[in-house]
């Protein structure tokens, strides 16, 4: 019934944005952009194409004025007075295409972004759960047959279909992806051999090279977990480790980008995080909202299977509805 309403909300949205964007500041989000099939992420993220892509930029570039990290940081401490409302394009996860795809096509269009990265996955050393369980959901999808101990594992019946146990298999969280590795033996998923041949993960010197061109590196933790399924100390300690990764290899540590969401994530961990003055502010993912941590900006995701336009129009619906019940400020605890 939601959806259905703020689908209509959307269709009589304007086509200027740009006037009735209801915050001074959009923040999309992306993680991949690729013409190809990548077996790691295409369970999890449904990245754009390049054309696709493209088509977003163009959209967002005639309602907002792109800027750099500098520029975000200059206006939303008041110092810098832009031509229209802004918009900092940003990346999650650190995957290759932003090195080889991305960044040619931001390169030619004058278009700043910064990727935030969990260095544990760096130089392809290891890779995030959330892929491995990706690469699992895909091979039982392409195998004909499954060891009947992979069903067992997850309390199934070897007859269900293919796509229950998909499902499952994609559940897995941070705290239990050690099963994944158990069941990469029995559907014959050789996680490294994977990572050798297809190299999901930017390398060293790749964000080097993307620092250099201008680009921003970022925090988004240090492998990937859920912070709001974290104790506090927890929390610190993904957090920490990540920046002195950054500071020591010259790349942005005044920010950190949270992996997954902020949900359920209290105060607590940003007064904590804010006692480290270097660091400017954080980034959720939770759509066009405001956030009673006012050092927290939520960024708009934009791997929906729809349309940038869409995507935009529908979060604008959905933000004046919200803001009927008052419910389009997120309050931490």
């Amino acid at each position: 019934m939601k959806e259905r309403i703020i689908n209509l909300l959307a269709a009589f949205e304007s086509e200027n944005i740009g006037k009735s964007f209801p915050l001074d500041y959009c923040l999309p989000l992306y993680h991949s952009v690729s013409d190809e099939e990548l077996s790691h992420i295409k369970h999890v993220i449904r990245y754009k194409t390049i054309k696709q892509f493209e088509d977003d930029l163009d959209y967002l570039s005639k309602n907002f004025q792109f800027v750099d990290w500098q520029e975000f940081k200059a206006f939303t401490s008041g110092n810098f007075k832009p031509k229209k409302k802004i918009a900092l394009l940003t990346f999650d996860d650190g995957f290759r295409e932003f090195y080889e795809v991305v960044a040619p096509v931001l390169e030619r269009k004058g278009i700043y972004a910064c990727n935030f990265v969990n260095p544990a996955f760096i130089d392809n050393k290891d890779m995030m759960f959330r892929c491995k369980a990706s690469l699992l959901a895909d091979a039982v999808e392409k195998n004909k047959t499954i060891d009947p101990e992979v069903y067992r594992m997850f309390s199934l019946d070897n007859h269900v279909e293919k796509g229950i146990l998909q499902k499952k298999i994609l559940s897995v969280n941070y705290q239990g992806r050690a099963v994944l590795d158990e069941l990469a033996e029995k559907i014959e998923v050789d996680f490294k051999a994977y990572s050798k041949e297809h190299q999901p993960y930017l390398s060293s010197e790749e964000v080097k090279e993307l620092t250099r061109k201008g680009f921003g590196i970022s925090s988004h933790s240090w492998d990937h977990p859920k912070y709001g399924d974290l104790s506090l100390k927890e929390q610190m300690e993904t957090t920490d480790k990540t920046f002195a990764y950054l500071k020591k290899n010259g790349f942005l540590y005044e920010s950190f980008a949270f992996p997954f969401t902020d949900f359920e994530v209290k105060k607590d961990f940003f007064d904590e995080l804010f006692k480290n003055e270097e660091i400017y502010c954080s980034f959720g993912c939770a759509g066009i909202k405001l956030d009673s941590v006012k050092r927290n900006f939520q960024r708009i995701p934009m791997e929906m299977g729809e349309s940038g336009a869409q995507i935009m129009k529908k979060e604008i619906a959905y933000f004046r509805l919200k803001k009927l019940v008052n419910k389009n400020m997120i309050i931490r605890e």
